[in-house]
């Protein structure tokens, strides 16, 4: 997988012709440099060309660009189908997309928690996709980046361990940047067609692993706010990143 039109290496169905329509949250194809190349910098793995771990790789990265930069369900090209696609997060129950959309896209459903209010330093319940997407966009300038690091068994159940990294630049929830890598562990499942199509998804890590490398330093007056205002859309959001 990557993209055959030369759009991103690791990424399929960013451009050529199968996306001339496909609406995008800001309005054109999200760029990946930034986050590709801090990627390969940090890697602590090269998966060999061809191999069932650069596939499972490649097909994460696209499935996360698919999940958090398409605004319309049905654009979704990694998916078997978007009306039966389910997502679960610790063994929680099983979200669709629609749900997801409901609870504020990507970031808010792979962040939420049972803590009370007064414990939670981010807080899934009042975010949105909008104000999900300014916290960590500004927290990490350079992106995001993901890479598989183990692959268990072939499909059509795929469990592999990933790590997720990047360097907090900016501030986040009151708490200045520190400039130190922060970085998280899991596992994510995924269930896959022949075609290597995803029918659902399930992650199990621990979100404090992400948030307490982001509330290191004091939390001061940093400027950031919490919207609970979404902006108009002509299809729904399913997340931002």
């Amino acid at each position: 997988m990557g993209d055959p039109e030369g759009g991103d290496k690791y990424r399929s169905h960013l451009t050529g012709e199968a996306e001339k329509n496909t609406k995008w949250r800001d309005g054109a194809p999200p760029n990946y440099d930034a986050v590709n190349k801090l990627f390969e910098e940090g890697r602590t793995k090269v998966w060999p060309p061809g191999s069932l771990e650069e596939q499972v790789q490649n097909l994460l990265k696209t499935w996360e660009m698919e999940m958090f930069h398409k605004t319309c369900f049905a654009d979704n090209k990694t998916l078997v189908d978007h009306n039966t696609y389910t997502k679960s997060l610790n063994g929680r129950k099983p979200i669709t997309l629609e749900e997801t959309r409901k609870i504020g896209g990507g970031y808010n459903s792979f962040l939420q928690t049972s803590l009370p209010k007064e414990l939670r330093g981010y807080d899934p319940d009042v975010e949105t996709v909008e104000s999900a997407h300014l916290a960590f966009t500004t927290t990490f300038p350079r992106g995001f980046a993901v890479e598989v690091l183990q692959v268990y068994s072939g499909p059509p159940v795929i469990p592999y361990k990933f790590r997720h990294w990047g360097y907090m630049e900016g501030p986040f929830k009151g708490h200045p940047p520190t400039g130190e890598l922060v970085e998280f562990f899991g596992i994510g499942i995924f269930h896959v067609d022949e075609k290597m199509k995803v029918e659902k998804v399930e992650f199990f890590f621990d979100r404090g692993e992400l948030l307490g490398g982001l509330m290191r330093g004091p939390k001061g007056s940093d400027g950031s706010t919490s919207s609970t205002t979404e902006a108009p859309i002509s299809c729904p959001f399913l997340a931002s990143k």
